[in-house]
This record gives C-alpha cells, structure tokens and sequence, in this order.
C-alpha cells in the first residue's frame, strides 16, 4: 500500500509557512452545486445535454420570455431525495423555493430561483476516509447543514479580440443540487476525501455525473484560521475549483498563505480568490467588504413541495413518497468497503482504495470470480500496486486505460501458474495498454517474457552470480544473510529479471553451503 500513497495523491506537499503552525487552527466549509441527471432542465422541458450548438437548448421561460411559467420537474424533485437519504437527511415535508435577486448578463430573470428560506432536506452527516500520503487513512465526519435545490445561470462567452461578450443561455436553467457542509473539516486533504466520497455516492445513486471538467460537479471552499480557542478567523472562499486534486491544492496554498500573511503582520480580508491551476496559487477576484442584498422573497409561481413521510406509503401522481424512495438506495461506498472486508478478507486500506476507483473494484470482482484459485489479495495487491501505479505515473485515469477485465485475469493466471514473474507481468501492462486487442500468450511470445524455471539454466546463473560477488558469499557464509539479496539481484541481472526467484534462493543456499 505504500507505493500507493506516495504516488496517488490529492494534492502537493504543502508549504511550510512561518507562523508557528501549532498554536493556529484552520477551518474549511464546503459549498458543492451537482448537477442533477436530467434529460430535461428544473423548470421547463429544453434540454441538457452538454456541448450542444450555443443557445439551441432554451425554452421561452429560460430565456425570460414575458407570460411563461416554471414547471417543477419531478425527476430533480426525486433526485434530490435519493440524495438526501444517502446523506443521512432529514427530508421536509414542506419545501419552498424563494427568488435570490441579483443582476448578471447571463441571469435574464434577475434572480435565481433556489431554497434559501425551507429547504429540501437538512440536517445530514457525512463520513468518509481520508488518504493523506504518509500518515494512516482515517475517518472524518461533517455535517450536511442543507440540500437545496435551484437552477443554474447561463454562461457569459468573452471576445477579447472583438472586445465583447456575448451570453449562452443552454446552461440557464439547469437543474442543480446545492449541498452547504459545515466548516468541520481542517484540511486540504480532508475536502478532496470528502468530495471524492460525494462523488462515489451520486454516481451510485446516478443523481449527478460528477464530471467536474463538465461543470457538474462544482466546489467552493471557505477557509480561515483562528488560534486555538479563539472565534473563528476572517474567511476567504476560493472558486474556480477544477478537480479534486485542485480542491486540495488550493485549499492548502490557500491556508498556508493566510498563516504567512499572519506572521507577517498581515490581516485576512474577507474576499473571494481565485485558484490558478497553471501557477498552483489562489488570486484575489473581489472583496466582500460590502454584503451583497440579494432580496430573498417567495417564489410566487410555485406553490410549497409538500411529500409524503409516512413509512410504506407509495408516491401518487401528485405526492411523492419519500418512504418508496428510500428502497432505491443502492448499496453505498462505505457498505462495499464494509462488505470487501468481510466477503474477501481484505484489510480496510486495500478496501478503500478499490471502492475509491471504481473500475479497479470491477476489474477486482470479474477476476476474483474468474480465478478461484488465486488469492484475493495477490488479484488486489497486482491491481494496486502495478495497475494502478502504471496509470498514475502516466498520468492515466484508471477509467481510460485500455487494458480489459480478461486481459488483467489472464496475466494474473499467468503469473499463478509461473509462467511470467512479476516483472513480466509489470510490462505486460504497458504492452496491453499500448495493444489492447492482442491477447497475453502472444505479447509473452513476442517480446521473449517466459519465465525462466529450467534448474540447469537457474544454476548456471547462480554460478555465475557468485563469481561475480564474492563478497557478498563471503559476507553470507560468516552469518550475514541478508546478503545474499545481492546474489540474488546479480541473477537477476543476468537473467535479465526472467528467472524464478524462489528457485534461484533454493539454488543459491545449496550452492553456498557446499
């Protein structure tokens, strides 16, 4: 598991600043808006699929059109009360959606429709695990204060060459789910864990598609420091959030430069910042000196979402029951973790990280049903020490490395069976990423990877190895056994890391003993 963590990070080693970091606290909040999975937007019938020509998924209401009315899209309304349930809400029977004023080119309302005042749910808990390299995976828990729901804005486009902008409404009206965590958490590591779980359960629940590069899933974080057992510090909220290794970075260069600013003599400002991913820095937007009046009233088009709480009760055409919802739920990341531990014996490390990347976790399951007679932890161990690795040195999201399920499971059979040792199966990897349509057998042939077990051959090599460090044998012979690793790797190298290992150590122990 430690190749794992030093490679498969959320985010850089942090900076060390100057303020003594022991007697300052930092506090971070969330504010996540996830798309909701919808063929339609919130409040109209126009479509959502991203990418479309500019200003061709608009309905009149979304444009603004005078005499058109919201429709309230049932789909989001249910969407949004998986996600609660998942979440640990507590869902509320009556909701209400408020208008929120303010002005922007590509808002052609002048005010969002959102539930600031009565939301859909509140009250949820989160808990997760956190990765942080170096230090052992633990758990953390934050609070859900409210899941609302809202519609998006339209996307302001800027010409700089013909110093213009120009608005494209597809985005307005999209159907969102804003969730407000509380500011439980202290690091950078600890939000990326907790929006990479977030995500984990919207997929499964398939509420959201989580593709941040998309603008489905959006973050902003609120960060400040304070000393310990004093209020809270002055916040800044850092937008502009791109991935989740992003949420890490920015949110520790973010912490690290408010303590320098500190130890400098500096103040925090109350300001929203900007995250550079190019220079890895948080910029300064605007100031919130002034607290912006976005004149919250009742939304007059739409009447109170009333649903129904009642334990076995069935949604209606006109009432939805939250009770039919919940038996939707399927079974949660945490569950699966929980399960991998008690169905295969894994360790709770190894369990996270499949759960965390779930195309590993499939390729783990195909194999381990395909391959009875291998051990579940060689199949998650190959898996995540040399699939995984491969794809993260390279940049790689397991998700698009082209190696199948099967191809995986007939180099581990392979390497079960003693046909190719591990080296071989490592670049057998690169090979099958690189063709993914040749099977495993030929790519051996091909590139001369069987293993090499022959005990004439194995004992020809050691010969050679203890010509070639006597002192090494000399080291071993007064006691010294871890030195005959030496030996060992000299086989290797002449062997051009083919031959058996285990053998070579048998061979090599006689042979020393004579």
């Amino acid at each position: 598991m430690r190749n794992y963590l030093t490679v498969r990070r959320l985010a850089t080693q942090p900076k060390l600043a100057n303020a003594p970091k022991r007697k300052w606290r930092s506090v971070v909040g969330l504010e996540v808006h996830a798309q909701i999975s919808s063929a339609s937007k919130l409040f109209s019938g126009s479509g959502t699929a991203f990418g479309a020509p500019l200003n061709t998924g608009v309905a009149y209401f979304d444009a603004s059109i005078p005499g058109t009315l919201p429709v309230l899209n049932r789909k989001c309304v249910e969407s949004g009360i998986k996600t609660a349930l998942a979440l640990g809400c507590r869902v509320n029977e009556v909701s209400m959606f408020d208008r929120k004023h303010y002005f922007y080119a590509d808002l052609p309302n002048g005010y969002q429709i959102t539930q600031q005042r009565a939301a859909l749910a509140n009250n949820g808990l989160m808990t997760f695990p956190v990765i942080t390299p170096g230090k052992k995976v633990y758990y953390k828990s934050v609070n859900l204060l409210q899941l609302q729901l809202e519609q998006d804005s339209g996307k302001s486009l800027h010409d700089e060459q013909l110093k213009r902008s120009l608005v494209d409404l597809n985005r307005a009206g999209l159907p969102l789910m804003e969730l407000v965590f509380a500011p439980d958490l202290e690091t950078g590591e600890e939000a990326a864990s907790l929006v990479k779980e977030l995500m984990l359960i919207l997929r499964r629940l398939q509420t959201c598609s989580c593709k941040m590069e998309e603008g489905a899933l959006r973050v902003d974080a609120n960060i400040s420091i304070h000393r310990e057992g004093d209020p809270l510090g002055v916040r800044t909220e850092v937008k502009n959030i791109g991935s989740v290794r992003s949420i890490s970075q920015a949110i520790t260069y973010e912490i690290n430069r408010q303590l320098e600013l500190v130890a400098d003599g500096g103040v925090v400002t109350n300001e929203t910042r900007n995250w550079d991913a190019e220079s890895r820095r948080t910029v300064a937007m605007r100031d919130k000196e002034v607290l912006q009046d976005y004149r919250f009233m009742p939304e007059p088009n739409l009447p109170p979402l009333h649903l129904n709480l009642k334990p076995g009760s069935r949604s209606t055409k006109d009432l939805i029951s939250v009770a039919a919802l919940s038996e939707e739920i399927p079974e949660l990341p945490e569950h699966t973790r929980q399960r991998l531990m008690d169905q295969y014996k894994l360790n709770a490390e190894t369990a996270i990280i499949l759960v965390n990347e779930p195309v590993l976790l499939d390729h783990f399951v195909n194999i381990t049903k395909s391959l009875a007679g291998v051990s579940t932890k060689v199949i998650s161990n190959f898996l995540i020490n040399d699939l995984l690795t491969y794809c993260n040195k390279h940049n790689l999201d397991v998700e698009n490395c082209a190696i199948s399920a099967n191809a995986l499971k007939d180099v581990l059979q392979s390497l079960n069976a003693e046909h190719i040792n591990l080296q071989a199966a490592r670049q057998l990897i690169q090979l099958l990423h690189n063709n993914p349509t040749q099977d495993v057998d030929q790519l051996v042939m091909q590139h001369n990877l069987q293993q090499i077990c022959d005990l004439a051959i194995i004992e020809e090599y050691c010969q050679q190895a203890i010509a070639n460090q006597p002192k090494a044998v000399q080291q071993y012979q007064k006691g010294k056994t871890k030195a005959l690793f030496a030996i060992v790797g000299e086989v290797a190298k002449l062997s051009s890391q083919k031959a058996n290992m285990k053998a070579v150590v048998d061979c090599l122990e006689k042979l020393l003993k004579k």
